[in-house]
């Protein structure tokens, strides 16, 4: 198997940023009110941002394919949208470690938490869309609406807390608008540097993903052009 230099590099920075990270996270002064819990900030904060940035990457992929019809833009999206589910569990854990000690219980029915759980539906329901089609023509279109309606998820997510005022805080860093930054100042490099390192996770486990669809799919053509290949040498025998 020919090793892939860039998908190497790109490993090798994610594990040195990784490495920073939790040396910075777990270096953070204490805060005054939530003491040790402010270091979850450092890794719910990336998580959601991943989940966001995947998601937006499933749908911009998709619209990719329907307009070149490349197969490739086909398997980034569903390799982007594996990542979305994955990390956005992984948001929802770091919420729940957070919830329990400062709201006094692991989950309520808040509009961020909600659009949260409703973005697993979406997107577990496109990857069961995608393992019910075997022609995969029509799986990738079918596949790319679900992805680019999906997107729709994002704004509204991050703007519940905005919409509908309930016991989620609002955002720590506000985007719209006046950016704003509503915690101690100490923290933000931290963070930003978090958010960078999670960016380069993205890019190296949607190329590493990549790659191993690409492998996965030209096994599974080369499987059906040999039981062709066998049948058209049963029908001349």
């Amino acid at each position: 198997m020919k090793r892939d230099l860039t998908t190497t590099l790109l490993g090798a920075a994610t594990l040195t940023c990784v490495l920073a990270v939790l040396g910075l996270g777990l270096s953070a002064p204490l805060d005054a009110n939530q003491g040790s819990l402010v270091r979850l900030m450092f890794v719910h904060v990336p998580t959601a941002w991943l989940s966001y940035l995947a998601y937006g990457g499933t749908g911009l992929f998709g619209l990719l394919y329907l307009i070149q019809r490349r197969r490739h833009w086909d398997r980034l999206a569903m390799a982007s949208a594996e990542m979305g589910v994955l990390f956005t569990l992984a948001t929802i854990v770091g919420g729940m470690l957070w919830a329990k000690p400062t709201w006094g219980t692991y989950w309520v029915w808040d509009a961020r938490l909600t659009t949260t759980a409703l973005s697993l539906v979406v997107y577990g329901g496109y990857l069961l869309i995608r393992s019910l089609m075997d022609d995969p023509d029509k799986r990738a279109r079918v596949s790319a609406v679900v992805g680019i309606v999906g997107t729709l998820y994002v704004p509204v997510n991050y703007m519940a807390v905005e919409w509908w005022r309930g016991v989620h805080q609002t955002q720590t860093l506000m985007l719209l608008g006046k950016i704003q930054w509503k915690a101690e100042a100490v923290y933000l490099p931290t963070l930003l540097f978090s958010v960078f390192t999670f960016t380069v996770l993205y890019v190296y486990l949607l190329r590493l993903r990549g790659i191993l669809a690409a492998r996965e799919e030209a096994r599974e053509e080369r499987e059906l052009m040999s039981d062709l290949g066998a049948g058209v040498e049963a029908v001349r025998g």
